[in-house]
């Protein structure tokens, strides 16, 4: 019969590659490692790993298992954490993932009154997800996922909570700063300046510049956003930002937030949960407060 130690055992020799690596891993001897996978073996009907060297390779079966360790394993240990926490009496942690670069600064302004109504809540912000976000809010890494682009899929809901205007970033001094709007091929001769995320999830691109057939002289990439801006005011490139954040960092850089597009390009940050659970009252007033911040940005 399949059971939890196979999962572990599987997801182990995975990570680590050999079986005395993850033999140690686990605390068990390479024998009793190997015994409960041989039973585990004849009871399938097929291996799930071979030698390849000094390493253990996985096979279709083995990878099969794998799938179904990665889904499985962190709920084990989800539902371990809260049982021990409500053991100990505390009220747990907020695990929030994100999809959004410049959301960090919006996110800022909802934890802190956040932890001010719930000290005996944590907050944990993680953004680097195995399977992606949807895959880490399915499988249990997550309480709930921030992203401005949702992907709907059964078993998870959304809800729109902060609604901003995607903007073009440029130096005071660049030929469009006093424009009422820009269009996409004025970004021709430009350095467009971006957070490293592919170019078919950014708005500048896939709901701007792609549809329009345009494109501009030359894309480079900041992982953040305040050399990000320091580039456009110093007049190396353009960007793209919400407008409140580009408002933020108007009183101490020179630069100015232009329309893209004569209707200009509004977006919702959205908070995503899975569906059909009972939520902890402290996620549902963090929730409750996000919908709150358009007075704080």
């Amino acid at each position: 019969m399949l059971e939890r130690h196979h999962l572990a055992i599987i997801h182990a020799v995975d990570k680590h590659g050999t079986l005395t690596e993850a033999a140690n891993a686990l605390f068990l001897t390479q024998s009793a490692l190997s015994h409960g996978i041989k039973k585990l073996e004849g009871y399938l009907g097929a291996p799930v790993w071979q030698k390849d060297g000094r390493r253990l390779r996985l096979t279709q079966a083995g990878q099969g298992l794998l799938n179904l360790a990665n889904r499985v394993l962190p709920q084990f240990e989800h539902t371990e954490q809260l049982i021990q926490q409500i053991a100990q009496g505390q009220r747990g942690t907020l695990r929030i993932g994100m999809e959004c670069h410049p959301c960090y600064q919006w996110l800022l302004k909802v934890v802190s009154p956040f932890l001010m109504e719930y000290p005996d809540v944590d907050v944990d912000v993680r953004q680097a997800f195995q399977f992606g976000g949807l895959g880490a809010l399915l499988g249990y890494d997550i309480d709930m996922l921030i992203t401005p682009d949702p992907l709907f899929q059964k078993g998870l809901e959304y809800l729109p909570v902060f609604e901003y205007e995607h903007v073009l970033v440029v130096p005071e001094s660049h030929p469009t700063a006093k424009q009422g709007y820009v269009s996409p091929q004025d970004l021709s001769n430009e350095v467009l300046i971006t957070y490293p995320v592919e170019a078919s999830r950014l708005d500048i691109f896939s709901q701007f510049l792609t549809p329009a057939g345009a494109g501009v002289k030359k894309h480079r990439t900041i992982e953040t956003t305040e050399i990000m801006l320091q580039m456009v005011s110093a007049g190396r490139g353009v960007s793209a930002l919400p407008k409140w954040l580009v408002e933020q960092h108007q009183k101490t850089l020179p630069i100015m937030p232009v329309r893209l597009g004569e209707k200009g390009i509004f977006k919702d940050i959205h908070v995503g949960f899975r569906a059909g659970e009972t939520r902890p009252d402290y996620l549902s007033a963090f929730i409750d407060m996000a919908k709150q911040t358009h007075h704080l940005v």
